[in-house]
């Protein structure tokens, strides 16, 4: 009777395990699979960054990132600081262009962050069919936000996660920065997240390469690429990411 028990209690426990792990949603399964619970148990991360975007080099230094998005710096090879938070960003204009800043800060912070985010409040899933990305199967969802959430609330992202691993493969997405959402989604982008190493037991990637994107052909004409380094979880001081005396905020 004693052994009966026991075993209906572990069938009980398997079948609870197996209906908790079936009953993850989309982003919920791509979060867990990127160790979001133990990223954000860090303070902060910090990793050095080389990045080329249109035939043009756009970012060359080191970002410092708290692990939860709220506060950013980049420190650029050239000595330009930029200062962001989650509503403003922090320059030194007299050394500092404000033009394209808030991208910089914004979006590139982003794409390293976007794994973590993907339950945030302000975000939306729609119904979006698993789908083949140039010949290749993947779980597939679209993510969408709010009225009022972040930046850039018209943007949007479709996500290409990998069936085995629930790691993210690629992200295809608009930017609605200075242009309306129809003019974004005539040239639509995607970034595709490459060697994954672990840092600390959490998957990160180390290369993002970025393709022209639609629906029918997938990845097309590759636009350029990001190289990570140097990645490490850091215990920051809180006041870090306070922006020096004279920095202006936008």
């Amino acid at each position: 009777m004693k052994s009966t028990l026991l075993f209906l209690l572990s069938l009980l426990l398997i079948i609870s395990a197996c209906k908790d792990e079936k009953t993850l949603t989309f982003a919920e399964k791509i979060e867990a699979a990127h160790h979001k619970i133990e990223i954000q148990r860090e303070k902060a991360i910090e990793f050095d960054i080389s990045l080329v975007f249109g035939n043009k080099t756009r970012l060359v230094g080191k970002m410092t990132l708290l692990t939860d998005g709220t506060k950013g710096l980049i420190s650029e090879k050239n000595g330009e600081q930029l200062y962001f938070d989650h509503e403003h960003i922090y320059l030194d204009t007299t050394v500092s262009s404000i033009e394209g800043a808030r991208f910089k800060a914004y979006t590139w912070s982003y794409f390293f962050l976007l794994p973590y985010k993907l339950t945030d409040p302000g975000t939306v899933w729609n119904d979006y069919q698993d789908s083949l990305l140039n010949g290749q199967p993947y779980e597939t969802g679209k993510l969408t936000f709010e009225s009022g959430t972040g930046d850039a609330d018209q943007d949007w992202y479709i996500l290409y996660a990998d069936q085995e691993t629930n790691l993210v493969y690629a992200a295809a997405y608009i930017v609605t920065a200075n242009k309306s959402k129809e003019e974004a989604e005539k040239d639509p982008h995607a970034i595709v997240y490459e060697d994954y190493k672990q840092v600390n037991g959490v998957p990160i990637a180390q290369k993002w390469s970025f393709y022209e994107w639609n629906e029918k052909d997938g990845l097309t004409n590759k636009l350029g690429q990001a190289d990570l380094a140097g990645m490490r979880f850091v215990d920051v001081d809180s006041s870090f990411f306070n922006p020096p005396v004279g920095y202006e905020r936008f």
